[in-house]
């Protein structure tokens, strides 16, 4: 399989649980920064924990460091204007991905969905969170539960490219040529995948690849589940074929319970093949990784047909043993957290017309994609 960016030995890798933990490093970080910030975010809603973030970006531009924001024009709906006014300093550079324009409407359906954060290309944050309170403690409601990773080494710099190269599209204004890496000796392997703005399907090809040759296990948690149709397959096939197979969802917390209802029209079927699936109950489970033998792929992107066709997304994978025992010991600890579905017991389950129903409108949603996808390769080619 062709790659843009190829398997990389000499980083260190660090897995980050839950905003209480990692959003306080996101600030360290930045707060330490001192020549150049970059902060690719799809989700951005005004709150406590954008106001932070907010006074952490404007002091670290009155310091002298070069901040440049690429947040999704959809996803920052819920961001007041003053809040895009305090960030209007210099400094502060602020691009928007695909902002509206009633002349190609139809390319609104494609959004930037990574959540990317490198500081003076030293170390790269991604992974599924975005900067909203619902993933803040503090709430009446508990904060959702997510993954972050922790990237230092040469992969940064392919994250500092990736960002370039969205970058271009919508801003006019140089970024900072990239550094020189280093390289951790006795590091571990790790590549930097994509999909969406010139990257292909790198991040579903990779994963089919991994679950169609995995021995052992095949771990996913996503917290959207309406999969292509070969990975539904591959799933079941592995587990006929004695592997591990096993899906961590959300429960009944969720912010789109129609998503949420369309997917668990797959059960019965993979129920059958043998996949034991969780749905998580304490929070919303909202974590986006997959754990496949000793290799992982951890980032934006869910294991559903929508992030996979419009969405820009990114996941890095890493084959290094403490960290796949991390990656291990989380699932672990969220298997015991969550319900498993017994197959025995699923026929007996309510509320089955929400899943005909809300199946019936992913069908639908489905054809009409397809059909806007091919006529927006016609209008681009």
């Amino acid at each position: 399989m062709r790659t843009v960016y190829p398997w990389r030995d000499g980083n260190h890798f660090k897995l980050l649980l839950d905003g209480e933990t990692f959003f306080p490093i996101f600030l360290t970080a930045i707060a330490h920064a001192q020549r150049h910030i970059y902060f690719e975010m799809y989700l951005v809603e005004s709150g406590q924990l954008a106001d932070r973030f907010v006074a952490a970006l404007r002091d670290a531009a009155a310091r002298g460091v070069r901040v440049f924001l690429l947040f999704d024009a959809f996803g920052t709906r819920g961001l007041r204007d003053a809040d895009r006014a305090r960030l209007a300093v210099p400094g502060v550079v602020m691009g928007y991905y695909n902002p509206w324009n009633i002349w190609h409407w139809k390319r609104y359906l494609v959004r930037d969905h990574r959540k990317l954060l490198i500081v003076d290309d030293d170390v790269a944050f991604l992974g599924g969170a975005g900067l909203t309170d619902d993933f803040w403690p503090g709430r009446k409601m508990p904060a959702w539960h997510d993954a972050m990773i922790a990237v230092r080494g040469p992969c940064v710099a392919d994250w500092v490219d990736v960002f370039h190269k969205t970058w271009r599209h919508w801003s006019r204004i140089a970024l900072p040529d990239p550094s020189v890496i280093q390289t951790h000796v006795a590091g571990m392997w790790g590549r930097a995948t994509c999909v969406g703005g010139g990257f292909g399907q790198e991040i579903k090809h990779s994963f089919l690849n991994r679950v169609r040759s995995a021995e052992r296990r095949v771990w996913v948690a996503t917290a959207y589940f309406v999969p292509p149709r070969r990975i539904l397959r591959a799933l079941k096939k592995a587990a006929r074929n004695g592997v591990d197979v096993r899906l961590l969802l959300p429960g009944a917390l969720t912010d789109h319970p129609a998503i949420r209802h369309a997917g668990r029209r797959y059960y019965q079927r993979l129920l059958r093949a043998g996949v034991r699936i969780f749905e998580y109950t304490p929070t919303f489970n909202h974590t986006k990784v997959a754990l496949c033998d000793d290799w992982v792929s951890m980032g934006s992107s869910n294991i559903d047909r929508w992030n996979l066709r419009w969405n820009l997304e990114g996941n890095q994978e890493v084959a290094g043993e403490g960290f796949i025992q991390d990656v291990a010991q989380m699932f672990a600890t969220d298997f015991a957290r969550s319900v498993e579905i017994e197959h025995a017991r699923w026929h007996l389950r309510r509320g089955r017309w929400r899943e005909r129903f809300w199946g019936a409108v992913d069908v639908w949603l489905e054809r009409l994609s397809t059909r806007w996808k091919a006529r927006q390769r016609g209008d681009d080619g």
